[in-house]
């Protein structure tokens, strides 16, 4: 029996595995998405996402109540709509075009009683002052009386096998109690824990937190490591000294760079409001900011200068770079720091190879050449640059073919390895 239609707007990293869950849950889900091309990808059966395998995808149209689609009139009759679509920056500046054009969209298929969730990450107040004005507008209905609205902040983690979206707690909150209750009953049915919270500024907050967190640390080690290469002293040994110490220490490691659809956006959302609202600076996350952004121009200088003691200009020489994408043991290449250190080689004269199992080859950086990890790429590479480091690579095999190998994750050991 039916637990009633879910429909889930966008249908990428953070709504294809909602989709899925809400399937298994035992809801009628129905996958709205304006990439055609996804979604023609999703009706034959094939995942774009890793932790997503063709065969959990399948399952779920073979039950005959998955349907992707790109028409908004087949969100009809919906119980519960959860909002994923994503939220980028444009020129500093928050882009909710992607939430107010779903929320234009959606409107006419508003009912009484229905729910309505936003998950995208946005600045405290987007769902109350925006999204509801749009739904009302549309329908001619008003929350809280006619539907029930709320907010949950995504907490996806692609390529994480131990933390899903099932054993994740939820954050949960609604425009009112009665949204509220609605919005806890449904996401129970499809996670293991809710956390309510008392209103959807406090959610919103709440991923915000969670995200500048993360990159106010990385930040913070990525200083270390660049004045500690200065001071001769070894970051990496330092840091898991430290992090012996059972309490009051949580360990970041140092890298090329941040990336994602999180911490190069998420901390700016939160900075951009402070400031339009309070007209002050949140100095923290500008200045976290401003330390991530410049990493992969230190790892170019790094590779340089590297280059430079043996002899060789960055122009005419042949480096092999394993990893593009952000984030280890995915394909997610967006914002990747390794593309930014890609183009800066590039611009310098350098030849471009990629070891790269996981990304598709039209996102791969154009004049990349994608190749495998073989003794021969390694052997004729004037440098192996490790950015991202997935799993499935050898690490040993890379230390001992390479000639020499710059390590922004700590990855190889080696007389011939240097480390960030």
């Amino acid at each position: 029996m039916s637990l009633g239609k879910l429909v889930v707007v966008g249908q990428g990293y953070v709504g294809l595995p909602l989709g899925m869950r809400g399937v298994e849950a035992g809801f009628d889900v129905t996958g709205v998405d304006l990439d055609e091309s996804r979604v023609k990808r999703l009706a034959a059966g094939d995942s774009f996402i890793e932790d997503i395998p063709a065969s959990r995808l399948g399952r779920a149209l073979g039950s005959g109540r998955y349907h992707p689609t790109t028409d908004y009139a087949d969100a009809a009759g919906f119980d519960v709509c959860v909002i994923t679509v994503p939220t980028p920056l444009r020129d500093g500046a928050p882009d909710l075009s992607h939430i107010e054009q779903a929320g234009v969209a959606l409107a006419p298929y508003v009912r009484p009683g229905c729910t309505v969730i936003l998950e995208s990450t946005t600045y405290p107040g987007t769902t109350e002052e925006l999204l509801r004005r749009l739904l009302e507008t549309g329908s001619g209905l008003h929350s809280p009386g006619d539907f029930h609205l709320g907010y949950s902040p995504e907490r996806i983690d692609p390529g994480n096998p131990r933390w899903r979206l099932e054993n994740t707690p939820k954050v949960v909150s609604g425009v009112d109690e009665a949204a509220l209750r609605r919005v806890d009953e449904f996401y129970q049915r499809v996670v293991e824990r809710t956390v309510p919270v008392d209103s959807t500024r406090v959610a919103e907050l709440t991923k915000l937190i969670e995200n500048t967190f993360r990159q106010v640390n990385i930040a913070l080690i990525n200083e270390l490591a660049m004045l500690s290469h200065e001071l001769d002293i070894d970051v990496w040994q330092a840091i898991e000294a430290a992090a012996t110490k059972p309490f009051g220490f949580m360990s970041f490691r140092p890298g090329p760079g941040v990336g994602g659809h999180c911490l190069p956006i998420d901390p700016c959302y939160l900075s951009w409001q402070v400031k339009r609202t309070l007209g002050r600076q949140f100095r923290f996350v500008e200045l976290a900011n401003e330390i991530n952004h410049q990493m992969p121009e230190h790892v170019v200088l790094r590779i340089t200068a590297g280059l430079n003691r043996q002899g060789r200009p960055v122009n005419g020489s042949r480096l092999l770079l394993l990893g593009l994408a952000y984030k280890k043991n995915t394909g997610d290449m967006r914002d990747s720091p390794a593309v930014d250190i890609t183009r800066r080689l590039q611009a310098l004269g350098a030849e471009i190879r990629a070891v790269e199992p996981h990304a598709e080859a039209d996102h791969v950086p154009a004049g990349v050449v994608i190749v495998g990890l073989t003794e021969h790429e390694l052997r004729a590479a004037d440098a192996v640059v490790v950015v991202t480091d997935h799993d499935s690579l050898d690490y040993d095999l890379v230390a001992r073919e390479a000639g020499y190998v710059f390590d922004a994750r700590s990855r190889c050991h080696g007389d011939n390895v240097e480390r960030l």
